[in-house]
């Protein structure tokens, strides 16, 4: 067999990291699309951006309260009888009223620049709330995990089914004025009854 001698290895070995070299320079600096002209991003804001962004938030606001008051109605559910200690009773409680105190001192709504109007498509028409809707299902709310609280503290099992079942109805209530005060386009579920 015969050895290449050590100057066409060498020379190979160079030209062959020459080759890549410059074509890795090349790929890495290539425009980004077909045609070899570079795309050009947009720095616009999205169209009602901050309208959505009001919707967004009060989603997140309505999870702050559910999480919490579900957790409690889980706990209580699974409870020998719904019966809770009065320490497990006041730390699911605590962190229930503490959630809805927190969602009240939020914003009701997305604030809508000067000269503007909230928008609506004509499949979802905003129909206007009382500004304090919200407020008073959350005033609702922790009136009902009250009396959740004393029920599952009181050694009788025969009031937690419908304490839970009011703060369950307290719940959706909240949900229902949280989603129509924030303007929310109307649901599009096939086979809901029109509204």
């Amino acid at each position: 067999m015969r050895v290449l001698p050590t100057r066409r290895i060498a020379a190979s070995a160079l030209c062959t990291a020459l080759v890549l070299g410059a074509a890795g320079t090349a790929l890495a600096t290539a425009p980004d699309s077909e045609g070899g002209v570079a795309r050009t991003v947009s720095r616009a804001p999205v169209p009602r951006a901050e309208a959505l962004l009001g919707q967004t938030e009060a989603l997140g606001d309505l999870g702050t309260v559910l999480t919490p008051a579900t957790n409690l109605l889980n706990t209580v559910l699974k409870a020998d009888n719904g019966q809770l200690s009065k320490e497990e009773a006041k730390k699911l409680g605590d962190a229930t009223k503490g959630a809805i105190a927190q969602a009240k001192d939020k914003a009701k709504a997305p604030a809508q620049p000067p000269g503007t109007s909230p928008s609506a498509s004509a499949t979802s028409p905003v129909k206007l709330l009382p500004a304090d809707l919200r407020d008073d299902q959350l005033d609702a709310l922790g009136k009902a995990v009250d009396a959740l609280l004393g029920a599952v503290t009181s050694g009788k099992a025969d009031q937690v089914e419908p304490a839970v079942e009011n703060v369950v109805t307290a719940l959706v209530n909240v949900s229902a004025a949280t989603l129509l005060g924030s303007e929310m386009r109307a649901a599009d579920l096939p086979g809901l009854p029109p509204s």
